[in-house]
Protein backbone atom coordinates (compact mmCIF):
# COMPACT_ATOMS: atom_id res chain seq x y z
CA UNK A 1 0.00 0.00 0.00
CA UNK A 2 1.62 3.23 -1.08
CA UNK A 3 2.15 6.17 1.83
CA UNK A 4 -0.32 9.36 1.23
CA UNK A 5 1.02 10.47 4.59
CA UNK A 6 4.76 9.92 5.60
CA UNK A 7 6.19 11.52 8.70
CA UNK A 8 9.82 10.29 9.64
CA UNK A 9 11.28 11.12 12.57
CA UNK A 10 9.51 14.54 13.26
CA UNK A 11 10.65 17.09 15.67
CA UNK A 12 8.85 20.25 16.51
CA UNK A 13 10.02 22.88 19.07
CA UNK A 14 8.44 26.24 20.44
CA UNK A 15 10.43 28.56 22.33
CA UNK A 16 13.10 25.85 23.15
CA UNK A 17 10.68 23.71 24.40
CA UNK A 18 9.91 19.75 22.44
CA UNK A 19 6.52 19.41 21.42
CA UNK A 20 7.36 16.93 18.79
CA UNK A 21 10.18 14.22 19.44
CA UNK A 22 11.10 11.76 16.60
CA UNK A 23 7.53 11.37 15.80
CA UNK A 24 7.00 8.38 13.22
CA UNK A 25 3.61 7.63 11.43
CA UNK A 26 2.42 6.39 7.78
CA UNK A 27 -1.34 6.95 6.38
CA UNK A 28 -1.64 4.37 3.39
CA UNK A 29 -3.67 4.67 0.56
CA UNK A 30 -7.48 4.14 0.98
CA UNK A 31 -6.65 4.08 5.22
CA UNK A 32 -8.26 5.42 8.48
CA UNK A 33 -5.62 5.62 11.00
CA UNK A 34 -6.21 6.96 14.29
CA UNK A 35 -3.97 9.16 16.26
CA UNK A 36 -5.33 9.17 20.42
CA UNK A 37 -3.77 10.41 23.18
CA UNK A 38 -4.37 13.01 25.98
CA UNK A 39 -4.42 17.34 25.96
CA UNK A 40 -0.76 18.26 25.22
CA UNK A 41 0.55 15.10 23.66
CA UNK A 42 1.33 17.07 20.59
CA UNK A 43 -1.81 15.77 18.15
CA UNK A 44 -2.60 19.42 16.72
CA UNK A 45 1.49 20.48 16.84
CA UNK A 46 1.51 17.15 14.57
CA UNK A 47 -1.54 18.23 12.31
CA UNK A 48 -0.13 21.69 11.93
CA UNK A 49 3.07 20.11 10.88
CA UNK A 50 1.02 18.16 7.93
CA UNK A 51 -0.35 21.28 7.06
CA UNK A 52 2.78 23.11 6.34
CA UNK A 53 2.00 25.45 9.19
CA UNK A 54 4.89 24.59 11.18
CA UNK A 55 8.26 24.64 9.96
CA UNK A 56 9.97 21.30 11.47
CA UNK A 57 13.43 21.44 13.77
CA UNK A 58 14.43 17.87 12.10
CA UNK A 59 12.73 15.17 10.26
CA UNK A 60 10.64 14.41 7.11
CA UNK A 61 6.96 15.09 6.28
CA UNK A 62 5.81 13.70 3.11
CA UNK A 63 2.12 14.34 1.78
CA UNK A 64 1.80 12.75 -1.55
CA UNK A 65 -1.67 14.18 -3.16
CA UNK A 66 -3.53 16.90 -1.90
CA UNK A 67 -4.39 17.04 2.11
CA UNK A 68 -7.56 18.78 3.23
CA UNK A 69 -7.95 19.50 6.91
CA UNK A 70 -10.89 19.48 9.32
CA UNK A 71 -9.63 21.84 12.02
CA UNK A 72 -10.46 21.27 15.64
CA UNK A 73 -13.24 23.93 17.08
CA UNK A 74 -14.64 23.57 12.95
CA UNK A 75 -13.91 27.23 12.41
CA UNK A 76 -16.48 27.89 10.12
CA UNK A 77 -17.22 31.22 8.45
CA UNK A 78 -19.53 32.30 10.74
CA UNK A 79 -20.84 35.46 8.73
CA UNK A 80 -21.17 33.85 5.18
CA UNK A 81 -23.68 30.90 4.27
CA UNK A 82 -23.14 27.13 4.32
CA UNK A 83 -23.14 27.43 0.55
CA UNK A 84 -20.02 29.82 0.64
CA UNK A 85 -18.13 28.41 3.16
CA UNK A 86 -18.29 25.18 0.95
CA UNK A 87 -17.30 27.44 -1.84
CA UNK A 88 -14.47 28.28 -0.17
CA UNK A 89 -13.08 24.82 0.00
CA UNK A 90 -13.27 24.59 -3.37
CA UNK A 91 -11.29 28.08 -4.54
CA UNK A 92 -8.14 27.61 -6.10
CA UNK A 93 -5.39 29.48 -8.33
CA UNK A 94 -7.62 32.56 -7.46
CA UNK A 95 -10.92 31.25 -9.08
CA UNK A 96 -13.45 29.00 -7.68
CA UNK A 97 -15.78 27.09 -9.74
CA UNK A 98 -16.41 23.18 -8.17
CA UNK A 99 -19.45 22.04 -7.78
CA UNK A 100 -21.27 21.70 -4.34
CA UNK A 101 -23.56 19.00 -5.15
CA UNK A 102 -21.25 16.16 -4.09
CA UNK A 103 -21.50 17.10 -0.79
CA UNK A 104 -24.77 17.94 -0.70
CA UNK A 105 -24.90 14.17 -1.74
CA UNK A 106 -22.90 12.95 0.71
CA UNK A 107 -24.42 14.79 3.59
CA UNK A 108 -28.43 15.59 2.62
CA UNK A 109 -28.84 17.20 5.91
CA UNK A 110 -27.02 20.24 4.70
CA UNK A 111 -29.36 20.86 2.02
CA UNK A 112 -32.37 22.69 3.57
CA UNK A 113 -29.78 24.80 5.25
CA UNK A 114 -27.40 25.29 2.52
CA UNK A 115 -28.79 29.97 2.53
CA UNK A 116 -28.19 29.67 6.70
CA UNK A 117 -25.21 31.59 7.97
CA UNK A 118 -22.94 28.99 9.19
CA UNK A 119 -22.92 30.41 12.61
CA UNK A 120 -26.54 30.06 13.49
CA UNK A 121 -26.21 26.67 13.09
CA UNK A 122 -25.94 23.41 15.62
CA UNK A 123 -22.21 22.55 16.70
CA UNK A 124 -22.70 19.19 14.37
CA UNK A 125 -24.44 21.06 11.40
CA UNK A 126 -21.19 23.18 11.90
CA UNK A 127 -18.81 19.98 12.10
CA UNK A 128 -20.82 19.11 8.53
CA UNK A 129 -19.90 22.07 7.19
CA UNK A 130 -16.38 21.43 7.82
CA UNK A 131 -16.17 18.67 6.50
CA UNK A 132 -18.06 19.18 3.42
CA UNK A 133 -15.79 22.43 2.81
CA UNK A 134 -12.45 20.03 3.15
CA UNK A 135 -14.02 17.64 1.02
CA UNK A 136 -14.44 20.51 -1.70
CA UNK A 137 -10.79 20.74 -1.93
CA UNK A 138 -11.30 17.33 -3.75
CA UNK A 139 -8.25 15.27 -0.95
CA UNK A 140 -6.91 12.35 -0.95
CA UNK A 141 -6.22 12.34 2.51
CA UNK A 142 -8.79 14.18 4.79
CA UNK A 143 -7.17 15.04 8.50
CA UNK A 144 -9.95 15.55 10.90
CA UNK A 145 -8.78 17.04 14.20
CA UNK A 146 -11.02 15.97 16.84
CA UNK A 147 -14.37 15.22 15.49
CA UNK A 148 -16.49 14.51 18.50
CA UNK A 149 -15.54 17.71 20.15
CA UNK A 150 -18.16 19.24 22.17
CA UNK A 151 -21.12 16.64 20.31
CA UNK A 152 -24.22 14.47 21.15
CA UNK A 153 -22.77 10.96 21.06
CA UNK A 154 -26.18 10.83 18.52
CA UNK A 155 -24.76 13.25 16.42
CA UNK A 156 -21.29 11.76 16.20
CA UNK A 157 -22.94 8.90 15.29
CA UNK A 158 -24.12 10.61 12.37
CA UNK A 159 -20.59 11.39 11.37
CA UNK A 160 -19.25 9.05 12.17
CA UNK A 161 -21.70 7.22 9.35
CA UNK A 162 -20.75 9.78 6.88
CA UNK A 163 -16.64 9.53 6.63
CA UNK A 164 -17.23 5.29 6.81
CA UNK A 165 -19.22 6.24 3.93
CA UNK A 166 -16.66 8.62 2.94
CA UNK A 167 -14.17 5.38 3.10
CA UNK A 168 -16.17 3.25 1.31
CA UNK A 169 -17.94 4.48 -1.88
CA UNK A 170 -14.48 6.83 -2.60
CA UNK A 171 -11.49 5.24 -1.01
CA UNK A 172 -10.67 8.58 0.80
CA UNK A 173 -7.65 8.23 3.32
CA UNK A 174 -8.39 9.68 6.84
CA UNK A 175 -6.25 10.44 9.71
CA UNK A 176 -8.66 10.84 12.54
CA UNK A 177 -7.43 12.65 15.38
CA UNK A 178 -9.09 12.08 18.77
CA UNK A 179 -9.32 12.23 22.43
CA UNK A 180 -12.29 9.87 22.51
CA UNK A 181 -10.09 6.74 21.97
CA UNK A 182 -12.97 3.89 21.85
CA UNK A 183 -14.79 5.75 18.60
CA UNK A 184 -11.13 6.37 16.86
CA UNK A 185 -10.20 2.50 17.34
CA UNK A 186 -13.45 1.65 16.61
CA UNK A 187 -13.43 3.17 13.27
CA UNK A 188 -10.07 2.72 11.93
CA UNK A 189 -7.84 -0.01 10.66
CA UNK A 190 -4.44 1.04 12.83
CA UNK A 191 -3.43 3.66 15.58
CA UNK A 192 -1.33 5.42 17.21
CA UNK A 193 -0.62 6.36 20.64
CA UNK A 194 0.69 9.84 21.13
CA UNK A 195 1.89 10.72 25.00
CA UNK A 196 4.54 13.44 25.37
CA UNK A 197 5.55 14.12 21.90
CA UNK A 198 6.06 10.77 21.20
CA UNK A 199 4.63 7.52 19.81
CA UNK A 200 3.97 5.82 22.83
CA UNK A 201 2.26 2.46 20.89
CA UNK A 202 0.94 1.65 17.05
CA UNK A 203 -0.15 -1.03 15.63
CA UNK A 204 -3.66 -2.90 14.39
CA UNK A 205 -6.63 -0.59 16.02
CA UNK A 206 -8.61 -3.42 17.62
CA UNK A 207 -5.16 -4.61 19.12
CA UNK A 208 -4.47 -1.36 20.46
CA UNK A 209 -7.96 -1.33 22.10
CA UNK A 210 -7.49 -4.72 23.81
CA UNK A 211 -4.05 -3.54 24.83
CA UNK A 212 -4.10 -3.52 28.67
CA UNK A 213 -2.28 -0.25 28.76
CA UNK A 214 -4.44 1.72 26.10
CA UNK A 215 -7.52 0.12 27.96
CA UNK A 216 -6.56 1.43 31.42
CA UNK A 217 -5.15 5.08 30.21
CA UNK A 218 -8.35 5.59 27.42
CA UNK A 219 -10.90 3.11 27.87
CA UNK A 220 -12.19 3.48 31.43
CA UNK A 221 -10.29 0.16 32.02
CA UNK A 222 -13.17 -1.79 30.03
CA UNK A 223 -12.28 -3.74 26.95
CA UNK A 224 -13.65 -1.76 23.53
CA UNK A 225 -16.12 -4.37 21.78
CA UNK A 226 -17.81 -4.08 18.34
CA UNK A 227 -16.39 -3.05 15.46
CA UNK A 228 -17.47 -0.20 13.32
CA UNK A 229 -15.28 -0.10 10.65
Amino acid sequence: MSAVVEVRGLVVRYSGATALDGVDLTVGEHEMVALIGPNGAGKTTLVRALSGLIRPAAGHVGVHGRLAQVPEGREVFAGLSVDDNLRLGGWRNGRGGRRTEPVYELMPELVALRRRAAGTLSGGQQQMVAIGRALMARPDVLVVDELSLGLAPKVVDVLVGHLRKLHRERGLAVLLIEQNARLALGLCHRGYVLEAGRVALHGDAGELARDPRVVAAYLGGHVATGETR
